[in-house]
């Protein structure tokens, strides 16, 4: 045994030796104009073929053998750039990319030049927001999320609707971050705009399955919305004006090269273009209206280096919905008697980061961040009465939301082009308010205040991750595990989940791809799976409401066909268990501690084929996606524990974008979308049965009885749609003008919004029952005005 230990010491002191000597290539890489970090830019080394791709902060690190090397940094949108170097020492360089000349061209997905068979991971995809802004949108409202549901296994809750359903899953099992902070409300004006200001954004990324180990917390998708950073070199702006809303963004150096700040607003004006309306149709000496409706957003950036190892962010959002309406009768006898009424409505969000990059050395990257994130909701309904001296008011509010406090740590080690390491730790502090209602009564001298309210839960969230991106040969793998622990009113939840991402590129073109996740969610939204409403709840897991699991595995081949189209064909399955459902005939808003007996726990089931194939260069560019798919929920206490169809279960859903830059200063940007309709509940026979009660003055009565029959059986119409988007840009040496045409569901299509029974009359008199749909929007032109400067 001595032999062969000094045996094996003997050759390791021999490959020291005789082993090439290794050196490391490190830095950011940022826009040459704003020194903005182009997130995901890619290295590569022409002479080794190694290469690798900059982090979520722009950070890259390759370690390559003593040599000459030629590296090519690259970025969709970019001019890509050379360096020869004589690597014989570690070397830190941050490099500089400018935007490219070419015409206009814009990448639909994938902001990376990597090719996506040399794409580890599955099932994802990168947005550029400059295509999200070409896009048409209704009202001309340019929509991060309604983008999304154009790409396939992504599918919209209804009409106009911003809900996302991924690969079967539920809006609340969507991890949806901005700038890593969870945002728990996404929904303006109850689900038609998002709360996401596209003109302050400049990242987004949507992962459908193949879930690295590093994200955690929901089942189904994680969208991962990085912030601008703000011009380190000069002032900028950038605005527009639209039919329903206005926005400004402002950015520039605070020190230049140092420091720099960015700063964004968005407001709605309905309510000030309907207040002289009102004002002239409906007031008078005796009779006031007033109406408040609008929604607003701000963000905000400030970021500062420190020096090249140390880098400090602080960035926040807030946004607000306010619906209201209030009416005030003044006694044409008496000024000072008056008889009034007021209801309302808010919700919004607050979140905050502040977040520490720290380079430790040249192949080590931390990143420090603590989050705040909050959703709040409130209702009002007061009256009050004067009469003379004597005043009698009820007022009524409820509020309800969640609030989160959390600290994350995250590192990211590099040893060589063959190994990518992440891994980091983790917590997070809830507070849920499932709800408190407020009563207040005067009457003339005699005041009564009351709350009931439902008692605050409060819970604990840890975690801790590791990964390891590994590439061998035509092989590479992403293994890792991401751990989690839940404490609640003095009960303790963990969870293990391993995740799986293999990749084989076979005659270095194609790429045969499979990935293995398993997830586990410990907060739940109490919800009626329709509108996105702000009444909406944040519940958490508990002793008698157990944590949701999944598990999905799903196996695709990808390639890149002669430079220009890239083509993705991937099957998924995917089991739930312990979903959440409001039981028939609960209630969504109450103050009972014991909402837990509102609900239920059940199973679903997901599975699917997703094809896509999007064409990335040239004045005409676009994708084309198609789901096939079956998504079905089972409970104990619904539909008679019989497994039914998902609401939002679609056999078949497709879209398509395209986007032709027709000069240098006109483009033409078209969508079609297409999926099957929602499934329905819809009574299957109706009869009148006769009544008999010897208690009541008409002992007998007849009273109609209808069968629901199976949940969800029956099937709107089908549901598809055509936008269309013109754009006329103009540029002058500082200063960009874009006009922006725009037609909502261009063929006029009766799109079915929900249907309801009604009976209709014959002219004799006879009543036939009938079901009839409802249509919510025809075509709707839009125009808006943009700028730069």
């Amino acid at each position: 045994m001595k032999k062969l230990t000094t045996f094996f010491i003997f050759l390791g002191i021999v490959n020291l030796l005789f082993a090439q000597k290794e050196f490391t290539v490190s830095g950011y890489i940022e826009d040459a104009n704003s020194r903005e970090k182009l997130i995901e830019s890619n290295v590569f080394d022409l002479k080794s073929s190694q290469g690798t791709v900059a982090n979520n902060y722009g950070f890259f690190s390759l370690t390559l053998p003593q040599d000459s090397v030629t590296l090519r940094f690259s970025y969709t949108g970019y001019q890509t750039r050379e360096f020869k170097i004589l690597l014989n020492k570690d070397i830190r360089m941050d490099v500089r990319l400018s935007p490219s000349v070419q015409l206009r061209e814009v990448e639909i997905v994938g902001s990376k030049v990597e090719r996506i068979e040399q794409e580890t991971q599955m099932s994802r995809v990168v947005v550029p927001i400059e295509q999200i802004k070409k896009i048409p949108a209704l009202l001309g409202e340019v929509d991060v999320l309604k983008t999304l549901q154009l790409l396939p296994g992504v599918q919209s809750g209804g009409e106009g609707q911003n809900g996302l359903y991924v690969r079967g899953g539920s809006p609340d099992q969507n991890l949806i971050l901005l700038d890593g902070v969870p945002v728990y409300n996404v929904s303006h004006l109850l689900g038609f705009f998002s709360v996401f200001n596209a003109d302050a954004i400049n990242n987004v990324t949507l992962i459908k399955g193949g879930f690295p180990a590093r994200y955690g917390g929901r089942l189904s998708s994680v969208i991962d919305i990085n912030m601008k950073e703000g011009n380190l070199q000069g002032f900028h702006g950038e605005g527009s004006i639209g039919l329903i809303s206005s926005k400004l963004t402002l950015e520039g150096p605070i020190w230049k090269e140092k420091a720099s700040f960015i700063v964004s607003a968005r407001r709605t004006y309905i309510d000030l273009i309907l207040k002289p309306l009102i004002s002239a149709t409906q007031n008078t000496s005796t009779q006031k209206t007033s109406l408040s409706l609008y929604f607003y957003d701000l963000n905000a950036k400030v970021n500062y280096k420190i020096n090249d190892s140390h880098r400090i962010f602080l960035s926040a959002y807030t946004g607000k919905d306010v619906l209201g309406v209030s009416n005030k009768t003044i006694s044409p006898t008496n000024s000072s008697d008056y008889d009034s009424n007021t209801a309302g409505t808010d919700w919004g969000n607050v979140t905050a980061a502040l977040r520490w990059n720290f380079v430790i050395n040249k192949k080590m990257f931390s990143n420090t961040t603590l989050t705040y994130s909050q959703y709040g909701f409130n209702f009002l309904a007061a009256a009050a009465v004067q009469s003379g001296k004597n005043i009698n008011s009820f007022s009524a509010k409820y509020v309800s939301g969640i609030q989160d406090w959390a600290g994350k740590y995250d590192f990211d080690y590099i040893p060589n082009p063959h190994h990518y390491i992440r891994a980091g730790v983790g917590i997070t502090h809830h507070t849920y308010n499932p709800g408190a209602f407020q009563f207040n009564t005067q009457i003339t001298n005699v005041n009564i205040d009351t709350v009931i309210s439902a008692n605050k839960t409060r819970s604990v969230e840890s975690s801790i991750y590791a990964e390891d991106d590994i590439k061998y040969g035509a092989f590479r793998a992403n293994l890792g595990v991401h751990a989690s622990n839940f404490a609640v009113d003095g009960i303790a939840y963990q969870s293990v989940q391993p995740r799986i991402g293999l990749n084989y590129l076979l005659n270095n073109s194609v790429a045969i791809k499979g990935s293995f996740t398993t997830m586990t969610q410990f907060i739940n939204l109490l919800t009626n799976e329709s509108l996105s409403l702000p009444t909406d709840l944040w519940v958490p897991s508990t002793a008698k409401i157990k944590p949701q699991q999944s598990w999905q595995a799903a196996a695709g081949i990808a390639k890149t066909i002669q430079d220009e189209y890239e083509l993705s064909i991937e099957a998924y399955y995917k089991e739930m268990r312990k979903v959440i459902s409001y039981k028939e005939g609960a209630d969504f808003i109450g103050t009972s501690t014991n909402w837990q007996d509102k609900v239920t726990q059940g199973n679903g089931k997901a599975y699917g084929l997703e094809f896509f194939v999007q064409k990335k260069k040239g004045r005409l560019t676009g994708w084309v996606g198609y789901t096939l798919s079956w998504n079905t929920r089972q409970f104990a206490d619904i539909n008679g524990g019989v497994e039914y169809p998902f609401k939002y279960d679609r056999r078949h859903d497709a879209s398509l974008v395209m986007s032709y830059q027709v000069s240098p200063s006109i483009s033409i940007t078209g969508t079609w979308v297409y999926g099957t309709g929602n499934a329905i509940s819809l009574p299957q026979y109706r009869y009148t049965a006769g009544v008999f009660n010897p208690y009541t003055s008409n002992p007998f009565s007849t009273s109609e009885v209808q069968n629901i029959g199976n949940k969800n059986a029956f099937r709107m119409n089908a549901y598809h749609r055509m936008d269309v988007g013109i754009e006329f840009f103009k540029k002058k040496k500082r200063w960009e003008r874009k006009f922006v045409v725009g037609f909502y569901n261009l063929y006029n299509r009766r799109n079915p919004y929900y249907i309801y029974s009604a009976v209709d009359f014959t002219a004799a008199g006879v009543g036939t029952s009938v079901y009839k749909q409802v249509s919510l929007f025809p075509i709707i032109p839009s125009i808006a005005y943009s700028f730069k400067f």
